[in-house]
């Protein structure tokens, strides 16, 4: 099974993070996670067909917001809170709270 790729801290861009948070999909997404906890694909968008969740999910993690790991035939996801803090410090804050 192939390894998921995630962008390094350093490596996000903030038009990249803003971008990928500009769809209303995605954006619940976020502040589904926004607690903290890893839920599973299905847990997040259990309504979506996996073809279009599976493109929300490249979307967030390729721009580094969430960070996916498998898990036998699960994909389970967390926010990348630590990492987008850091870099944009308040913006989260300001997308969950909207």
């Amino acid at each position: 099974m192939e390894e998921l790729e995630h962008p390094d801290r350093a490596g996000l861009r903030i038009e990249a993070v803003l971008a990928a948070l500009d769809h209303p999909v995605r954006l619940r997404v976020v502040r589904t996670l926004a607690d903290g906890e890893e839920l599973t694909c299905r847990q997040i968008l259990p309504e979506m067909t996996k073809s279009s969740a599976s493109h929300h999910w490249r979307v967030l993690r390729e721009n580094g917001i969430v960070e996916q790991r498998r898990q036998g035939r699960n994909l389970y996801m967390r926010l990348r809170r630590a990492d987008l803090d850091a870099r944009f410090p308040g913006v989260l804050d300001a997308v969950i709270d909207g």
